[in-house]
């Protein structure tokens, strides 16, 4: 089966950067200068943030759904990025080189399957995943932090 790897869109968050760190404080939210690469990986651009510079650390409600797996999380987010339009069955270096904590989600939003691989695996895990009808979507999170990395659909 055919999968799409979907980042966030840039224009979500830009609005945030023009915002006093005061501001940014309340809405769960601050500023972090990267200090090591990789280490940063930026939801937008599906690319880890280079030494120096600034990026946004954000609460994130990744799972909206109306359903008991609703949840949101720490993200990063960098300025000024394009926003990342993975190939069909391709993963992004940011993801491929770390281990993925892979959730299955179907049509109601309930989660049907999980597992945990390592970014080099996923491709397959992915492929094999949406083979089950039953699965609709899957999110990807950064298993050791937990962090959302990206949601994943099945191309026909």
């Amino acid at each position: 089966m055919r999968f799409q790897i979907h980042a966030l869109p840039a224009q979500d968050f830009s609005a945030l950067f023009a915002l006093p760190d005061d501001e940014l404080a309340q809405r769960n939210a601050c500023r972090v200068v990267v200090t090591e690469c990789p280490g940063t990986p930026c939801r937008i651009s599906l690319a880890d943030a280079e030494i120096g510079e600034t990026v946004l650390l954000l609460n994130y409600q990744h799972q909206s759904a109306q359903s008991p797996y609703q949840a949101s999380h720490a993200i990063f987010v960098r300025q000024g990025v394009a926003e990342a339009k993975p190939a069909v069955n391709e993963v992004p270096l940011a993801i491929q080189s770390r281990l993925i904590s892979l959730r299955l989600f179907d049509q109601n939003h309930m989660m049907v399957n999980a597992d945990v691989v390592q970014g080099t695996a996923l491709a397959q895990a992915l492929m094999a995943a949406f083979a089950d009808p039953a699965v609709s979507y899957a999110h990807l999170h950064y298993a050791k932090p937990g962090c959302y990395a990206a949601r994943v659909t099945r191309v026909a």
